[in-house]
Order: C-alpha cells, then structure tokens, then sequence
C-alpha cells in the first residue's frame, strides 16, 4: 500500500503498487479533485507543492483496512443499473480512502460564517 503526503502531511492511502499509486495520485483528475476537496475549510492541494507518493505505515495500513471494513456494504452507494456488471469488473482497481476529514459540501460556508 502507498501514501500520498502532501507538505508533510497524509492526505490518502491506496492498495495497490507503487506503479498504480504514481499514476494514480498524480493523474489530472485526481490532482483536480484534490483541489477542489477540502478539510478544515482548506484545500487539500494547493496546485503547487510536490505530491510524495511513499510506502504506508502500519497505522495508515490500518486506517485504511478499518475504513473498508465499515464500509464493506454499509455504505449509501447505490450501483448504476444501467452498469450492473460493472462491479464485478472493479474488483482489481485500487481502493482510496482518505486520511483526513473531508469536508461536506457547505461545511466552508460554515466557517465563514463563524468568522466573520
């Protein structure tokens, strides 16, 4: 499994080689995305610092195995009828989950609001 850190911090954690995390954590969707998501009412990428893509440590490894855990089925997901099968085809991708909060759509308005 591998860790992208962005200015010290760990933001995500992939399973997968380090050839998939490398392609993945810096392809331009995902580098859009990570600009656009924010925690704490902050990006998670400003565009310009350098996107380290490392081996997880334990503890990631088992945020991560936690995270697919509770959602193994539990989760609001609903699949695309018109794309039945296409979960049976996803079963190799890599797996995502973020190691720090994200925040809902209009959580930064909140904070706004509170420091205004």
């Amino acid at each position: 499994m591998f860790t992208l850190e962005i200015d010290g911090t760990a933001v995500a954690v992939m399973n997968g080689d380090e050839e998939t995390a490398r392609d993945l954590f810096t392809c331009d969707g995902f580098k859009s995305d990570i600009q656009t998501m924010t925690t704490g009412g902050t990006p998670l990428w400003n565009g310009t610092s350098e996107l380290k893509i490392r081996p997880a440590t334990e503890d990631e490894i088992e945020i991560f195995e936690d995270a697919l855990a509770e959602d193994d089925g539990e989760g609001d997901f609903e699949p695309d009828p018109q794309h039945a099968d296409a979960g049976e085809e996803d079963e190799d991708e890599a797996d995502i989950v973020f190691l720090v909060d994200i925040d809902e759509e209009g959580d930064e308005d909140e904070g706004e609001t509170l420091n205004s």
